[in-house]
Order: structure tokens, then C-alpha cells, then sequence
């Protein structure tokens, strides 16, 4: 599908974005393009990537509307992951998160137009589901606009939709990253509950979905990936045990301490809600939604109906130990500093 096409990442240079353009430049496409406001990881990027005649670095926000038509020209396939993700950073600063969360994503969706692309998918979150906090009302609104351009979009040819994440492990501002250096220098962590569940995804798996969604999309569908749930209390437990064996520390050294909830988490998070699951179908690693109207109100097979219901973090059987550990040392704690 990549072989030979003109490509960009917004965002380019986050956790998800990086694994987008490893796996992608395995694809042999004309053109990678990496968009994104952060000057000082593009250097890194391109260090890392000395060589690669394919990649070209553009800075530019995803608020410059201008900006965006000129970097998407000829372009055929879009990532769009650029956005405000820290739940308390949004808290603080809703205006901001609305200008790159909303606005941003509008401004993609017009520049997509104006230029002709062939596909554009938007990478969105399960906190957009019943949100509680300023990054999740926001991540909502940017869903609906990536399906509402399927059916406003008139004559254009563009195919829009989403991909909804949970966790995913090992980014830029995720607990495990943050886990281990609380452990090393303090030798303690700060765990808001242990009683907390959470949908995890590791980078790799987010990666592969992404494309494999793309490949999928026929317009105006939010793809809801299948993730095993954990609880924070037994994640926390085992974060302990690896960070310990990789450094030799005793885990009887390191102290929990609880917090509480910050401002704007839930106990639980929501991939799917029960009126969703009602119009959605199935496919082995994942769910699609298809647009509720206008666009495509079917998706592509093969597919089944989904089962009615809440997919809920609050329900579903969460993972074990041993299957934490399995999932954590397959992907992390392994000396590479994720981006």
C-alpha cells in the first residue's frame, strides 16, 4: 500500500509517530515527511536517521493552518498524532488543548481537502469516551470532526477516520518511564490508586494497528483496538520487580505511596460505549465503528456484528502478574530510551 507514496506523520517525533516511521520506511515509500513543532527532537531524529534520502523534517504546528497546506502538498497518506495528551497539562491549560486538539485537527482535515490526499487517520484515545477531563472532552470533539469530514467533505476524495488507544506503554509521559526513574533516585513511586484499571497497548502494537486500520478504512469509521486491561496496584507491583532485577536493587527498598486521584482521572476508562457497540462490527484485533451518517455506514469485511454492551476497564478481566511481566518485558525496560 506504502510502496512508492508520498507520506506524513504530524507529530512525527513522539512515541507513536517514531514507530509509525520505522515501520513505514520498511514500506519503501517516495517520501516520509515528519511534522512537528519540536525542534530539538527533530535534530535527534535526524541524527538517528543520517542517510535515509526519503525523509524529510518540517517544523511547523498543526494551529498554522498555511503551514499545513504547503507541507501536505503531493501527499497521499496522513498520520495525524500531533496533540495534547497530558491529562493535567489540559486540565491547566484547556485553551491550549482546544487550539491543538480541536482547531489542530480541523486544520488537517481542510488542509487534507485543499491538497487532495488520499487517506488521512486520526489517532484518538479511550479518555474520549464519557470524558471527564479537558484532554478526553477535547480528543471527543477531534473524533467527531474526523467523522463528520467524511460526510462535509462534497466532492472531495479523501477518506477520513480514527483510531482510538488506550495506554500506550512507554511514551513520553507515560507511568512506566516515570516509575523507574521515581525508583532509581528515590526509591519509591507515587501510585494514585492501586484499584485503578487501565486499557494498555505497547508501542509496537499501537504501530501495527494504525496501519493495519488504515488499510481497512473506507471513511468515516473509529477503529477501537482490543486491549487487555490492568490493574495499577499489580502493574505498579510488577514496574517494581523489573526495575529492581535490571539495576539489582531489593524491591523491600522501595516504598509505595498512594496520592489519590489528580484532577480530571477516572478509576476506569471506557473503549466503547453501549450505543457505540450496537452499530459496530468485529474484526479479530479490533472494533470499527462505522459513521453513525452519511459516509459509510458499513465497513470492510470480513467483519462480524459486535456484541452489545459497555467495554469497560471497570469489567473485563484484567491481566495477572506473570502476564503483565510478559507483556512488559517483550517491549520495555530493556535499556533503549523511548522518545
Amino acid at each position: 500500500m506504502f510502496k512508492g507514496k508520498r507520506i506524513l506523520i504530524t507529530g512525527g517525533t513522539g512515541t507513536v509517530g517514531r514507530s509509525l516511521l520505522e515501520a513505514l520506511l520498511a514500506e519503501r515509500p517516495e517520501v516520509i515527511r515528519i511534522y512537528s513543532r519540536d525542534e530539538f527532537k527533530q535534530f535527534e531524529l535526524q541524527q538517528q536517521y543520517q542517510g535515509t534520502p526519503n525523509l524529510r523534517f518540517l517544523l511547523g504546528d498543526v494551529r498554522d493552518y498555511s503551514r499545513l497546506v504547503r507541507a501536505f502538498e503531493g501527499i497521499d497518506y496522513i498520520f495525524h498524532t500531533a496533540a495534547l495528551k497530558h491529562v493535567p497539562a489540559c486540565e491547566y491549560n484547556p485553551f491550549e488543548a482546544v487550539q491543538t486538539n480541536i482547531v489542530g485537527t480541523q486544520n488537517v482535515i481542510q488542509a487534507a481537502l485543499e491538497s487532495k490526499a488520499k487517506k488521512v487517520i486520526f489517532t484518538s484515545t479511550d479518555k474520549a469516551i464519557s470524558p471527564t477531563n479537558a484532554m478526553g472532552a477535547t480528543k471527543l470533539m477531534a473524533e467527531r470532526l474526523i467523522v463528520a469530514a467524511e460526510y462535509q467533505k462534497g466532492s472531495g476524495s479523501t477518506v477520513f477516520s480514527a483510531v482510538r488507544f488506550g495506554n500506550v506503554m512507554g511514551s513520553r509521559g507515560s507511568v512506566i518511564p516515570l516509575f523507574e526513574q521515581q525508583i532509581l533516585k528515590q526509591r519509591r513511586i507515587t501510585l494514585t490508586s492501586p484499584e485503578m484499571t487501565r486499557f494498555m497497548m505497547t508501542v509496537s502494537e499501537a504501530t501495527r494497528l494504525t496501519l493495519e486500520a488504515i488499510k481497512l478504512a473506507v471513511g468515516g469509521e473509529v477503529f477501537v483496538f482490543k486491549m487487555p486491561i490492568v490493574r495499577l496496584g499489580d502493574f505498579a507491583e510488577v514496574i517494581i520487580d523489573l526495575v529492581c532485577e535490571k539495576y539489582g536493587i531489593k524491591a523491600s527498598e522501595v516504598e509505595v505511596q498512594q496520592i489519590g486521584l489528580r484532577p480530571g482521572e477516572k478509576m476506569y476508562e471506557e473503549l466503547m460505549t453501549s450505543e457505540e457497540s450496537k452499530n459496530a462490527y468485529e474484526y479479530t484485533h479490533m472494533y470499527a465503528i462505522p459513521a453513525p451518517f452519511g459516509g459509510n455506514r458499513t465497513v470492510k469485511h470480513p467483519a462480524k456484528k459486535a456484541s452489545e454492551g459497555n467495554y469497560s476497564s471497570e469489567r473485563g478481566q484484567v491481566l495477572t502478574h506473570n502476564e503483565i511481566r510478559r507483556l512488559l518485558a517483550a517491549e520495555l525496560l530493556t535499556g533503549e530510551d523511548r522518545q
